[in-house]
């Protein structure tokens, strides 16, 4: 089992001292030396603690002994995958999950996201952008207490959708339904606006605070994911611009209002 624990400290680097992270603790897992080393080396630099794992069953071992605030998980690991490992961690205590694959492949990316993990970033990448992915993937759920301490009153209610900000909780036709915090923060941002059309790039900035463009893929990839859990038929797709959340239409003088929204949802594509 190939395991290997580290401890940083804060080096008194200009962007470590100005990291709202720091201190937090990150657990890699990856079986590749070179790609851990390298990521360990980024996070340090960040002002994060970090520990490794190599292969499946030391990092759900670690991940339980160590209570890490976020995870970076490489999907193919010796002993089991990546995804089992999500899936196992997650049972333990939920917490975001940035995936890594070298596979650009968008059934892979769903699956992931289907498991419990927050983001995913493909092979090769750009240590800054992972960096940068880390640290939105810990302010969200900075955020996410924040708002469990102050909710707001009340539940939105569009049709059958129903959204309560208090209990972070969705249900569709009365039955509940689970979605990650980035998926539930993703609703929440459409459910701001319906019927309104959001840009990928808008819901980039606004779900994941990051502003470039070459991210619009995840957003294409969690909206798939939304989808198949609320119903396809609440999420439209403008093409070449973005998605709007689907409402029922407002009531007009001699109807009985609620009739649902009369524009069709385009097929589960981005």
């Amino acid at each position: 089992m190939d395991q290997t624990n580290t401890t940083a400290t804060h080096n008194g680097q200009a962007g470590a001292s100005t990291t709202p992270g720091a201190q937090r603790r990150i657990l890699v897992v990856e079986d590749d030396p070179t790609i851990v080393d390298a990521i360990s080396m980024r996070l340090r630099a960040e002002g994060f603690q970090v520990q490794t794992a190599g292969d499946g069953p030391a990092a759900v071992e670690t991940a339980e002994a160590w209570q890490p605030d976020l995870l970076v998980l490489d999907v193919m690991l010796p002993g089991f995958d990546g995804l089992e490992v999500c899936r196992r961690v997650q049972a333990q205590r939920p917490l975001p999950v940035l995936m890594l694959t070298a596979r650009d492949d968008e059934t892979d990316m769903l699956v992931g996201l289907g498991v419990g993990a927050d983001d995913y970033m493909t092979k090769p990448f750009s240590m800054r952008e992972l960096a940068a992915r880390v640290h939105v993937l810990l302010r969200r759920v900075e955020r996410a207490t924040l708002a469990a301490h102050t909710p707001r009153s009340g539940t939105l209610r569009l049709g059958e959708l129903e959204i309560d900000h208090a209990q972070r909780r969705v249900r569709v036709t009365g039955e509940d339904v689970h979605l990650t915090p980035t998926e539930f923060d993703l609703l929440v941002c459409l459910a701001h606006s319906p019927r309104a059309v959001l840009s990928r790039e808008q819901l980039l900035a606004e779900v994941w605070d990051w502003a470039d463009a070459s991210g619009t893929r995840t957003v294409d990839s969690h909206i798939k994911a939304l989808r198949r859990k609320i119903g396809a038929e609440r999420i439209r797709t403008v093409h070449g611009v973005g998605y709007a959340l689907e409402s029922p239409a407002p009531a007009t003088p001699g109807q009985s209002g609620g009739a649902a929204a009369s524009v069709p949802a385009l097929p589960d594509g981005a």
